[in-house]
């Protein structure tokens, strides 16, 4: 047997986020029953220890005091310390713990003793370059950079989701131990119809029509090039719209891009706002007549992952990370001006890229499926230590 507690997610069930579907694909794809998974759930409402299980999975639950955005370090803290009373109560031998994200980096020296002193290992994803998001201000890129520095030495073995990653991890901290294994995609193609209900409801409230839109879909932030994006599609002679899926509401970045940009002078561009329907999204991922992925900061991307999987066309921006993914079933834009106009406008005549969806398929099925990556991280469980 051997114990994998989780630490870093949100936990279970996912509701959103990165990390947290990949916890829930970890756990309902589990092919061992040798491999036991203990995630660490934050809470408004439990007390710290309130157990539950989900998907076979013991989950439980910790309630970390609000201290802003130091609460996220609080509840890394608290989610160890108490694993491992979890551990010496149930003399559990050899644990994995695995944590996501480094932002508990600056302080896990001591945690990380506790952890061999209790015959564990501790794994660490550092989730991309987290301190490089323009979201942050200056001093936290610092911590989070320090952060990242110290849990490379402290870490017993450092697991990137995207080669690119491992290869600035190697390079960045020569001391650290790596490996590399893959963020999964669903491949499953939407049951959706043109004719159902929430179909026909989202396409004529925006009038948008199957294969006639581009599509970006992300976080409404400035490193995702949205303001590239827009200015480039903008220039372009397509007369097909661009449909943005994002949490644009409330946010101060879409005033800012508006304002930037005259967006909202363009008719063709239509922000949607968010839609959680995996259903319906993957629909409107399969509909468009192409995606455009901007993102330029961190590692293998679940929403690039998704529209090869689902769209046939794919213009992405140049990233080590995304060509690593995507690698030659893509095209490829830069910052420089024209650069994706091009590709828009090249294109944007054709009406068959089914071959090149059908290769970027065949890539997520063959490297990025959810049952080959809990198999690889399965075999790493049980063979480390």
């Amino acid at each position: 047997m051997r114990h994998i507690f989780i630490i870093g997610s949100r936990g279970l069930p996912a509701q959103y986020g990165g990390f947290e579907t990949f916890v829930e694909e970890l756990v309902k794809n589990r092919l061992s029953d040798a491999v036991i998974y203990h995630v660490a759930c934050l809470s408004e409402d439990q007390p710290t220890g309130h157990h539950f299980t989900y998907m076979g999975a013991d989950c439980f639950t910790v309630n970390p005091p609000k201290l802003g955005p130091a609460r996220v370090i609080s509840y890394d803290m608290q989610a160890i310390n108490y694993a491992l009373k979890v551990i010496e109560r149930d003399q559990i031998d050899k644990p994995i713990f695995y944590v996501l994200g480094n932002t508990i980096g600056a302080f896990v020296a001591p945690f990380a003793k506790k952890i061999h002193r209790a015959g564990g290992q501790l794994f660490v994803n550092p989730d991309g370059l987290e301190w490089r998001r323009s979201k942050w201000a200056k001093p936290i890129q610092a911590y989070l950079k320090y952060s990242e520095k110290i849990m490379t030495k402290k870490a017993d073995l450092v697991i990137s989701d995207n080669q690119g990653i491992e290869s600035y991890i190697q390079s960045t901290y020569p001391w650290s131990k790596t490996t590399f294994i893959a963020y999964g995609t669903e491949l499953e193609p939407s049951p959706l119809i043109a004719t159902s209900s929430k179909v026909r409801e989202l396409f004529d409230v925006w009038q948008i029509s199957e294969k006639d839109y581009y599509l970006i879909v992300g976080r409404f932030v400035p490193e995702n090039n949205y303001e590239v994006a827009i200015r480039e599609f903008m220039t372009s002679a397509t007369q097909r719209d661009l449909v943005i899926i994002c949490n644009h509401q409330g946010n101060a970045y879409f005033e800012e891009l508006r304002q930037k940009t005259r967006f909202d002078q363009d008719e063709r561009i239509k922000f949607i706002g968010t839609v959680y329907d995996r259903d319906l999204l993957t629909y409107v991922r399969e509909q468009a007549f192409a995606y455009i992925h901007g993102h330029e900061v961190g590692g293998t991307n679940p929403g690039l992952l998704e529209a090869l999987a689902h769209t046939d066309l794919n213009l992405v921006f140049s990233a080590d990370f995304n060509k690593s993914v995507a690698q030659d079933t893509a095209f490829y834009w830069t910052k420089e001006a024209g650069s994706l106009v091009q590709l828009i406008d090249q294109n944007d005549g054709q009406t068959d890229f089914n071959q090149l969806g059908q290769a970027a398929r065949q890539r997520m099925a063959e490297y990025y499926s959810w049952p080959k990556i809990v198999g690889e991280y399965e075999e790493l469980f049980l063979n480390e230590g």
